[in-house]
């Protein structure tokens, strides 16, 4: 090598050198929050449903958390925090920490009815929350346990007129769209059913299923297999159109309580202050799973409808329903402490 290549060679090495030495000074400066975004998901994610295992919530969580888990190549745990109508699994991920490792599987109850429901509450739905998506439209089933005097919805209502208070009806919690649907059938039927709540779907469907309480509101995807299989008697669906898979099930509606509709639905959303570029890589996994046929179906095979929208739109969505259940609480006349 001749001098004059051997300086080129040297001066070549050392512009190298300081190239890579200035990369390794900037990355080095760079925020922990920066390094966390750019190699985000780097560990579990976790999921928190606010209710116990084994009900809509619970399904619905545990079905989307293992595709996205797929998506963005690391587990997804689910964590049950249950009480309140949601409200302890609520405030536990609205205050976790903003960093995309904590979701919450959000419903109807939880975003929209308990803040026009309870006195005081744990978190803000709407300011603690980044919603991603909605992931699922359910209806409520009024279904009975067989062993009860009545078949239809004219029966019940004839039954409970002439037995005040004597019916019970189990939901999976106070503020729960299930519950609120009973309170808007005592409103609108004008019968008095006692309201038993209990920590989640699956305690109240054993006590239904062992004859403890008489009927409930709940989830179709909850109830559905024991109607199938004959242990609960459907009575009827609380939306405005039959369900697909219930077709021979009325409306409440059609069934004797015109202009009577709820329902259910599910949503997943971040803590509020989550980077964007987290939301982004969140909302973008999210889309690919919830346009996925094989979850679509399982949705639809659990009687739910699919939903696939933007943050956006999510987040504009829980502003009406806020709205809605905000008037149908205090025409009720329900409150909680």
């Amino acid at each position: 090598m001749t001098t004059s290549t051997h300086r080129t060679f040297l001066t070549g090495r050392r512009k190298a050198l300081a190239v890579l030495a200035s990369l390794a000074a900037g990355t080095a400066a760079l925020p922990g929050a920066a390094f966390a975004q750019a190699a985000y998901p780097a560990k579990p994610i976790s999921i928190v449903v606010p209710f116990s295992a084994g009900g809509t919530t619970d399904i619905l969580a545990r079905l989307v958390g293992q595709y996205l888990s797929t998506e963005l190549g690391q587990p997804v745990v689910i964590e049950n925090k249950a009480g309140a109508g949601g409200n302890i699994g609520g405030q536990y991920a609205a205050k976790a920490a903003a960093d995309g490792y904590t979701l919450f599987m959000g419903t109807v109850g939880t975003q929209s009815i308990n803040a026009s429901l309870y006195k005081k509450m744990p978190f803000d739905p709407i300011k603690d929350f980044a919603p991603l998506t909605r992931v699922a439209n359910v209806p409520n089933l009024l279904v009975a346990n067989p062993q009860q005097p009545f078949k239809t919805v004219p029966e019940m209502i004839a039954y409970a007129k002439a037995n005040p208070g004597k019916i019970n009806f189990g939901s999976p919690g106070n503020g729960a769209s299930p519950h609120l649907s009973g309170e808007l059938f005592n409103a609108m039927a004008k019968v008095e059913l006692t309201h038993i709540p209990y920590k989640g779907s699956a305690p109240a469907v054993t006590d239904l299923l062992g004859n403890q309480i008489a009927i409930m509101f709940d989830n179709l995807p909850s109830v559905i297999p024991h109607v199938r299989s004959g242990k609960l008697r459907a009575i009827a669906i609380t939306t405005a159109k039959r369900s697909p898979e219930l077709p021979d099930v009325p409306t409440i509606a059609e069934a004797g309580v015109p202009g009577y509709e709820a329902m259910s639905w599910f949503g997943l959303l971040a803590p509020a202050a989550t980077p964007a570029p987290v939301l982004a890589k969140l909302s973008g996994a999210l889309a690919k799973v919830l346009a996925n046929p094989e979850v679509k179906k399982k949705i639809v095979d659990q009687g739910g409808e699919p939903v696939n929208e933007t943050p956006a739109q999510f987040a504009a969505f829980i502003q009406s329903e806020s709205v809605k259940w905000g008037k149908v609480v205090k025409s009720s006349g329900a409150s909680l402490d």
